[in-house]
């Protein structure tokens, strides 16, 4: 059976396929995998920068490739990580394998190829990469949306705002009103439920697999793990990911914000 809207498993996909275009290369497979190779190169820079005696830091042209690697993913370059998938059946561990077969070319990358994924549990990943997603789809999408509603029906106020008609109270007639002011009514709240979106913090925890940095200070005890995973966390995009660090959880991140954010939207 070949694909089309009418087959879909799920009306996201096939009855309001149109409406969700700009949020497709944000939030689809293709979209996750690309904020996975992002954190994954965020981690591998930061740790170039920490001053490991086994990881030098990297020369500007590594540092240039690397974060294009970021910019120009393609829908090849997912697909390359859906067939190493095959091999692995494990999905972080194929972007992991795809990211160290772009360095192959590159000796100064190769020889620090370990350095990918260190330390990291796969929700280090995943989480991470939920929050780009979820930010992106936010600010890029949603909120710019709400934003040209809310000033269309700021502008339909102020045309209106002379033009009477009849209130009701109790559902019973009752003083006059303007179609502007009651216009208005709606566009004070529908701009609050914009500033609640807004106000969510986007959380992200990079802290191991149970959370307590195990790995991490089984390999350098002595370095301030905590400090440097907040920098890669809170460290504006490209370098860092600009998201808000969640110090205390177990394996996942609690997904509160999630909720918060769901909350507000809804």
């Amino acid at each position: 059976m070949s694909f089309s809207t009418i087959n879909a498993l799920s009306p996201l996909d096939g009855r309001y396929a149109s409406k969700l275009n700009q949020l497709r290369p944000l939030m689809s497979e293709q979209g996750y995998m690309h904020r996975r190779v992002q954190v994954e190169i965020a981690w591998f820079i930061s740790l170039s920068d920490a001053k490991f005696a086994e990881f030098k830091p990297l020369s500007p042209g590594a540092r240039t490739y690397l974060l294009g690697l970021i910019k120009n993913f393609s829908e090849a370059d997912a697909s390359a990580i859906k067939e190493i998938e095959k091999t692995t059946n494990h999905d972080v561990k194929a972007v992991e394998y795809w990211i160290k077969s772009k360095f192959e070319a590159r000796p100064e990358l190769q020889s620090a190829s370990e350095f990918v994924h260190f330390a990291c549990t796969s929700e280090d990943i995943n989480n991470t990469s939920h929050a780009l997603q979820l930010r992106a789809g936010r600010d890029l999408v949603v909120l710019p949306g709400l934003d040209r509603i809310v000033l269309k029906l700021r502008e339909m106020a102020h045309n209106f705002a002379a033009v009477p008609m009849l209130s009701r109270t109790h559902g019973q007639t009752a003083s006059p009103t303007t179609v502007g002011k009651e216009i208005a009514n709606v566009v004070v709240r529908l701009q609050a439920a914009c500033d609640r979106i807004a106000a969510v913090k986007i959380m992200a925890k990079m802290n191991g697999a149970v959370g307590n940095y195990n790995a991490h200070l089984s390999a350098w005890p002595d370095f301030d793990w905590e400090a440097f995973s907040k920098k890669v966390v809170e460290t504006p995009e490209p370098l860092g990911l600009g998201l808000t660090f969640q110090p205390y959880s177990i394996q996942i991140e609690p997904h509160d914000y999630m909720a918060e954010l769901f909350d507000a939207v809804a």
